[in-house]
């Protein structure tokens, strides 16, 4: 990750307002660009952008290469002469028929290097999306055996036959590449990172599996043997089943990844960070039988997660992996993470369980976090925090120390505030939602991934909101800009979580308070290279647990010119 502090928000473009069911790579993406510039934010965060199947789902893609046709921008093909006009009353579906016509009849130069250059996954998503079609709307386990199996005579026929017919769903490929890498460098020129979602597992019902049926765990109808999942837990007594098939890994090890390789590199076209969806898959993954109701009964197989994302690192240098390290992670997926120096994600909603080695508790996160206050997943914050039990409610409260205060800006705050790289936002908090914006709820089928914004929503005064929290937290650096400003930020991220230490003294006087407030303290003298101070805040700490007497630590000319927040302790104004 970049050495400097960034704040990004989350928003998939299907929620961008428009006159289609969802929303798209059009004028209104480019907008957003511009907000996150004029906010100061670096990163804009999305979900996967890939084809959905039913229930339209981005982590249930139909490919793992190609783009979404429902993000495809209708002004821009008729800026560019495609379409006559664009008129809503008009599915985007025939607006894209119209488009491809006339596409035929006058190609962009570049369409045939485009063909070439993709025809690894191209030609065989064409052709999957034509015969999936043609056999209305079945998986590829129901058609006919000689298509299901890939003869490769009947595969030549339905290429002739259905040659118009692939030739639309490359064309629509090639406008969503092109409009996608336009909205990229549109995003570069106002300081603006990509950051992508890659789901570790692909759908079954998927061109990838009907083209690679080797790089799966399939019988001989194309069934899975195994599926993914996620074995019981406190939230769950069965578990979850996904029902995506399992990797043949040796295949994949025994090809250097190139399967890998090759999705990985479709990505890095678009994103300049990715994050691995259930990161912890690359350690071992949770082996369910295809025939088991439940994932109660599955078992641990490890993965070569090593020798692939050593493979990945080498083909993409440049590309900054995230890690998706949320639930029940082991002590071999975090060595996995820290060896190749991978940020994890702490979520703020997730932090007020009482346990104050919380890892999601803001003084206990780390540099290479991610914070978020929520993700797509959880529900809003002002809705969670008024469905949360009074004990949750109270302790949030308490320790984030902003009394009279309204959710969600206490967390936005402290995720702004966090020592953690990159903070990132879900708009839907930025801008104080309920859940009825709400994105997903894991395990429901109905009702999700349709929250879109209203005309408006995102206007100057939004902007300017949340350019005046990163200042207020004294996080200046998360605005971008030069090194001054970068040690500022520094500085000032150190003295905020010493005045978060002071805080909690105050409203917790308790032993375990003070521990947690020590443990804040010495981070904050960590975080300026005060390694003395450090030191000394550890052995006070250890004191503490120890119930004996410990001297205090010396406050820094540096922190005493701050004001007291560096104080020690037993010093603090209460």
């Amino acid at each position: 990750m970049p050495a400097e502090r960034r704040a990004g928000l989350l928003l998939h473009p299907t929620s961008f307002p428009g006159p289609f069911p969802r929303g798209d790579l059009g004028h209104q993406a480019y907008r957003f660009v511009e907000f996150l510039a004029a906010t100061g934010c670096a990163v804009w965060q999305m979900l996967p952008v890939g084809p959905t199947g039913n229930g339209s789902s981005p982590y249930q893609s139909t490919s793992s290469h190609a783009g979404c046709r429902e993000l495809i921008s209708l002004d821009w093909l008729r800026d560019r002469g495609w379409l006559d006009t664009v008129d809503p009353a008009r599915s985007r579906d025939a607006h894209l028929r119209s488009a491809a016509t006339a596409f035929a009849a006058r190609p962009a130069a570049d369409y045939p290097d485009f063909c070439a250059r993709e025809a690894h996954w191209l030609d065989d998503f064409a052709l999957y999306t034509v015969l999936k079609a043609q056999h209305g709307g079945s998986g590829w386990t129901r058609w006919p055996d000689p298509l299901r199996r890939r003869d490769p005579d009947a595969l030549t026929a339905v290429r002739e036959r259905l040659n118009a017919q692939m030739q639309r769903v490359r064309f629509e490929q090639y406008v969503f590449f092109t409009q996608w890498q336009e909205l990229r460098a549109y995003a570069h020129r106002h300081g603006v990172q990509l950051f992508g979602d890659m789901p570790l597992f692909v759908a079954h019902d998927s061109a990838d599996v009907w083209a690679t049926p080797q790089a799966f765990l399939l019988d001989a109808d194309g069934q899975p043997q195994f599926v993914a999942g996620v074995p019981p837990d406190y939230f769950s007594a069965d578990g979850q089943r996904w029902g995506n098939p399992q990797y043949r890994w040796d295949w994949h090890q025994a090809g250097d990844f190139a399967w890998w390789r090759a999705r990985i590199g479709t990505l890095a076209q678009r994103f300049d960070l990715l994050r691995i969806d259930h990161f912890r898959g690359l350690q071992a993954v949770w082996m369910i039988a295809a025939d088991a109701p439940t994932a109660a009964n599955g078992v641990w197989q490890e993965t070569p997660g090593q020798a692939l994302l050593t493979a990945i690192r080498q083909a993409f240098p440049d590309l900054q992996l995230v890690a998706e390290n949320l639930g029940i992670i082991t002590p071999e997926v975090e060595a996995l993470r820290r060896r190749f120096g991978l940020p994890g994600m702490v979520v703020l909603q997730f932090a007020f369980d009482g346990d104050g080695s919380n890892p999601h508790l803001p003084h206990n996160h780390a540099r290479d976090d991610l914070v978020y206050t929520g993700t797509h997943d959880n529900d809003t914050t002002f809705s969670w925090f008024t469905a949360a039990p009074q004990a949750v409610r109270e302790r949030a409260l308490d320790y984030l120390g902003r009394p009279g205060e309204d959710m969600p800006l206490p967390m936005i705050r402290a995720a702004l505030g966090s020592v953690a790289d990159l903070a990132v936002l879900p708009v839907q908090d930025l801008l104080g939602l309920d859940g009825r914006a709400r994105m997903n709820t894991p395990g429901t089928l109905h009702g999700n991934w349709l929250w879109r914004l209203m005309p408006g929503q995102l206007t100057g005064p939004a902007a300017e909101r949340l350019r005046g929290l990163l200042r207020e937290e004294d996080t200046l650096g998360r605005l971008g800009g030069d090194e001054f400003l970068m040690l500022l930020d520094q500085v000032d991220s150190s003295v905020a979580a010493a005045k978060r230490a002071e805080q909690i003294v105050s409203q917790y006087p308790g032993a375990p308070a003070t521990l947690d407030a020590l443990s804040l303290l010495e981070k904050s003298y960590a975080a300026l290279d005060l390694d003395t101070q450090a030191a000394d805040a550890q052995r006070l700490r250890k004191a503490y647990l120890r119930n004996a007497p410990a001297p205090a630590p010396e406050a820094s000319a540096t922190m005493e010119s701050t004001d007291t927040a560096a104080a020690p302790p037993d010093q603090m104004s209460p």
